[in-house]
């Protein structure tokens, strides 16, 4: 303690020094200790040098055990009890992180305001501030005073107000803001209007100065006004920003499709001629919706604006570009203020740049590889692998194969590429070259040089743009579809993946543990094969059959764990046929599946941007091409050996089958019951988990032996479903493999078929109820009369006890139930359960593709279709930005967005409503004056496609609906299907007969 008070008592001069609180009693109680910031003028404040303070830390060993508690709690709050060994004594809880995983940087806030307030002269899209002032003569003090108190505000790049009243008499002057650029719609006599309206824009300079008013309208349902903005900073995914302030009148809710019409037409207009521009569409909409006219735009004000009611609204047409922050009233207003702060991240910050590794084929490459297999001696490889006059078939396979990728290797090269991901395809050598004798020119300070520097660049991207352009046309001219298709996607950036696997090198390993967890549940016995009769031959393949497959295979199809890529396999076909066609014999004759043949790697897919689990990757299964093309000639034999067409209701992998087949028989099941009195219908959707991967071999062989397979084929099977090595890859990280014996890989050309013949029996019961089947979507129909469900309830119970045989898990959460009632006095039904859950009713249910509701109308799967075709028409909007001709963007048309319209159209199209069918045919005149030319409509459609389909249909006796198109007894004319409802006289199979009866 002696220490203690002469350290206290004095303190060294000169030296550095540590301010401290004093107390005169060390006894001290810790209830009336306070903190450093909280001492009082009364108590006594010492200096403490660094000599003195080591020097109370040394005797802290030896006298801390003396001390009070209210000294060591003082000592405590001092942090003096620390000796000095106490650094090597405390361990660390967690690794330092290191600098590169930082994500911000150090005193750097983090949030969207923030971001905002650090870089508020050049944000991505611009901030917004929106308000309904309700007279701005009276409210400029107070938006003046905002502006002068608000740096959050005051950095805005664009005010927009609504119900200014302002009129031409009131001069520009009176309303000028500092540092901002006004644009004013007031209200006019021509309009009508002589109470509320007006709009008014304020752009920062800061932001812009090179704007523009595009259009304005004003009329008794609307007003709008639209500026065109090409600020200082700008992402290169974006040409142009247009800011749109809308104001409709609360009275304007008898005009709403007046009003919905000529926003539509004005905002297809700007999107005609500047597809890759942002846009913004703010104001007070009251109650109209502007989501179902214009479904690609997204609404980002998500809180009541005026009482309890949205009536504020900001449409932009990127989602999550936005987050609203509420404001007070702007003066005595009786809408609220909203801050709209930037959310959009630009394309080159959201997605790094990537690196991909490309092979290089030289052009003497093929004749090489042709030349070198052509004298190659296989028959060594044979004798290599034989012991005693036994081939052994692994060795064989993986040594000739081994060749064929060692040869590929030894003529190709390989190449790194860099991806950018705002890249332009027209950009090339020579806009780059002008691009820096632009920089130069700027640099230079040179003004006329910096003039002509900019005409020259803009003068080669025009000509850049012209010369890809033409290639494409070119493409389309010489049928070479795919190298046309690859441009079209360069152009329009359709269908590229922002979501990619994180790089956690042990997520191979994880996913590897997830996709064979069914493995445990495979309590089969282990794996005996089928006795051979007696003078049972082996199926072959002859040389012909193996030279005609490997012809056909795609060679821009990915290798598998082989590396033999399609390329060489097609090229090389003759000189390779001999060798593959004796392993795939031998392989037949053995009734053996070399391993190198049956491994697979799985490559994951997110399936959406956002990855919450492991069951939000899709495994991707690349197995080797040799083994696809051998699975090609062993499923012809399959079918040539067993009857698949015995499973009436099984729509998948059949000839003159599809989708539209499967919901028309689920739809017309459930129409003619419901023309019954005292009936309804209950729709049970089935989902599966992981079908394909519950398969057990020993059930599948057993039931394709008992179809009639041949014993020898039954056992390859067998074997070629057990022990199969599988990995999984992400990027350049592989997991260690684990062997399977359960499950058929996904990607494999058999699986499909093995997994249909698996659930051939897989049928109903009862004849009240029908299983529809398309591979593992299936639907059961419970037709119910009198309120007598016992049918129905034990075809399910039969369903349920099925699946548990076979192996195959039904996923209680995606199963679900709907249920079509017509009935005046109805009850409500009692649920069905599956494994002791109730499934979950529902209204409406996307079965293959195609919204089913309960009330058997069609606008929820119209309005989906509706949006998902708008969205696709930016595309092509861009193709016409980008110089295209007519003849490719109607190719483009009706690949990708009349599909869409179309998808199984003889379905619902017939039961649509007049405004669904308006809806669809908006579409295609927008598609129209955007191409150029005219369009098909929806209803030729409709009608030329019930045509084709009724006839392939009459044509096909084994198809379950050819007994709907019978004969007259005159042979001339079919027999029409009687309706008492609407619903079933305007669907598929009625429209169809009286179409083929029209001749």
């Amino acid at each position: 303690m002696a220490a203690r008070m002469s350290a206290a008592a004095s303190h060294a001069p000169g030296t550095n020094t540590v301010y401290r609180t004093g107390f005169d009693d060390y006894a001290l109680s810790t209830d009336s200790m306070v903190s450093l910031t909280d001492t009082t003028s009364a108590r006594k404040r010492i200096k403490y040098s660094r000599t003195e303070i080591t020097t109370i830390t040394d005797s802290l060993d030896s006298n801390t055990t003396t001390a009070g508690p209210g000294l060591k709690a003082l000592l405590g709050r001092l942090h003096l009890l620390r000796t000095p060994k106490w650094r090597k004594d405390v361990g660390r809880t967690e690794s330092k992180r290191k600098r590169c995983a930082r994500t911000r940087k150090r005193g750097k806030r983090g949030g969207v305001l923030a971001r905002l307030k650090a870089n508020a002269g050049r944000p991505p899209i611009p901030s917004l501030f929106l308000a309904n002032v309700r007279s701005l003569d009276n409210k400029m003090d107070m938006l003046r005073l905002r502006l002068g108190a608000s740096s959050e505000m005051r950095n805005s790049a664009v005010i927009c107000l609504t119900e200014t009243w302002l009129k031409d008499n009131m001069p520009d002057p009176a309303f000028q803001l500092d540092g901002r650029l006004l644009f004013r719609a007031d209200r006019n006599q021509q309009s009508g209007k002589t109470r509320g309206g007006g709009l008014c824009i304020y752009i920062h300079n800061g932001w812009c100065t090179n704007c523009t008013v595009v259009n304005s309208h004003c009329s008794e349902a609307i007003e709008h006004m639209t500026v065109k903005c090409r600020p200082h900073y700008l992402p290169r995914e974006f040409t142009a920003v247009f800011i749109m302030a809308v104001y409709i009148p609360p009275g304007a809710n008898a005009n709403a499709n007046e009003a919905l019409t000529e926003l539509h037409n004005n905002i297809s207009s700007l999107q005609h001629r500047h597809p890759e521009a942002f846009y913004v569409i703010a104001g007070d909409f009251n109650h109209v919706n502007l989501t179902d006219t214009l479904p690609k735009f997204h609404q980002h004000i998500n809180f009541p604006t005026r009482g309890n009611n949205i009536l504020d609204c900001v449409y932009t047409n990127k989602k999550d570009a936005y987050r609203a922050v509420p404001h007070p009233h702007l003066g005595f207003s009786d809408h609220i203020a909203i801050m709209l702060a930037p959310v959009y991240r630009p394309l080159l910050r959201r997605q790094a740049p990537t690196q991909r590794t490309i092979t290089v084929w030289p052009s003497e490459a093929a004749s090489a590889l042709q030349d070198c297999f052509q004298h190659t001696d296989w028959q060594i490889f044979r004798e290599a692998a034989s012991h005693e006059g036994e081939v052994d078939l692994e060795d064989y396979a993986s040594g000739v194969l081994g060749y064929i990728s060692k040869c590929t290797e030894d003529v190709t090269s390989t190449r790194t590429v860099t991806d950018y991901p705002n890249q332009k395809p027209w950009l090339n050598a020579e806009v780059r070259a002008l691009l820096k004798h632009r920089n130069a020119a700027f640099q230079s300070g040179d003004k006329v040089a910096l003039r002509a520097a900019r005409r020259e660049l803009l003068a080669g991207v025009r000509r850049a743009k012209a010369a890809y352009a033409q290639r494409i046309q070119g493409h389309f001219t010489s049928n070479d579809h795919r190298s046309m298709w690859k441009g079209i996607k360069c152009i329009t950036d359709y269908n590229t993946r922002d979501a990619q696997c994180p790089e956690d090198p042990s997520l191979p390993d994880a996913l590897n543990l997830f996709y064979s967890r069914f493995e445990d549940s495979n309590t089969a016995p282990p794996s005996t094969k089928l006795t051979i009769p007696p003078g049972e031959e082996p199926f072959s393949v002859t040389p012909a059959e193996v030279r005609r497959t490997l012809q056909r295979i795609n060679p821009h199809k990915a290798a598998g764990p082989d590396n033999i890529p399609g390329r060489v396999l097609k090229d090389c076909a003759h000189q390779l046929t001999e060798v593959l066609t004796d392993i795939f014999n031998t392989s037949l004759m053995q009734a053996v599946v070399p391993t190198c043949l049956k491994t697979a790697t799985i490559i994951p897919i997110p399936k959406s941007s956002t990855v919450t689990g492991l069951n939000d990757y899709r495994p991707v299964a690349l197995t080797p091409i040799v083994m696809k093309c051998f699975e090609k000639l062993v499923m012809t034999r399959i079918t040539e050996s067993i009857d698949i067409t015995k499973d009436l209701h099984q729509y998948a992998y059949r000839s003159n089958r599809s989708t539209e087949d499967a919901i028309s028989s689920v739809v017309h099941t459930t129409l003619t019951h419901l023309e019954n009195k005292n009936a309804y219908v209950r729709l049970l959707f089935v989902d599966f988990t992981s079908a394909f991967n519950t398969i057990i071999p020993q059930t599948l062989t057993q039931k394709l032996h008992t179809l009639g397979l041949n014993p020898t084929l039954c056992n390859w099977v067998l074997d070629f479903l057990t022990d199969r090595p599988q990995s999984v890859k992400i990027r350049n990280v592989s997991s260690s493999p684990i062997t399977l014996s359960t499950g058929s890989p996904q990607g494999c050309v058999l699986s499909p078929l093995l997994f249909t013949l698996l659930t051939h029996d897989c049928t109903a019961s009862h004849p009240s109820c029908l299983i529809v089947k398309f591979a593992d979507d299936t639907a059961v129909v419970g037709r119910i009369s009198n309120n007598d469900e016992s049918d129905y309830r034990q075809e399910v119970e039969h369903l349920e006890s099925w699946c548990r045989d076979n192996n195959l898990c039904i996923n209680g959460k995606k199963t679900k139930e709907m249920i079509m009632d017509f009935r005046k006095d109805r009850c409500p039904p009692s649920p069905i359960h599956i494994g002791g859950d109730a499934v979950e009713v529902v209204s409406s249910f996307r079965y293959l593709g195609v919204h089913i509701s309960s009330d058997l109308t069609w606008s929820t799967n119209t309005s989906c279709l509706v949006k998902k075709a708008h969205q696709r028409l930016y595309f092509l909007r861009r193709l016409k930005r980008a110089g295209m001709g007519i003849p490719v963007m109607t190719s483009f048309y009706r690949c990708v967005v009349e599909s869409v319209m179309t998808s199984c159209i003889t379905v619902w199209h017939g039961s649509c409503s007049a405004a669904e069918r308006k809806a669809l045919q908006r579409v295609t005149k927008a598609a129209q004056r955007t191409v150029g030319c005219s369009l098909p409509s929806t209803t030729d459609i409709y009608t030329t496609r019930c045509r084709k389909r009724a006839s392939r249909i009459l044509k096909d006796p084994t198809h379950p609906s050819h007994p709907l198109f019978s004969l007259l007894p005159s042979g001339r004319r079919l027999r029409s299907i009687k309706s008492r409802t609407t619903r079933l006289r305007n669907s598929f199979f009625p429209e169809a007969v009286r179409l083929l009866n029209s001749g």
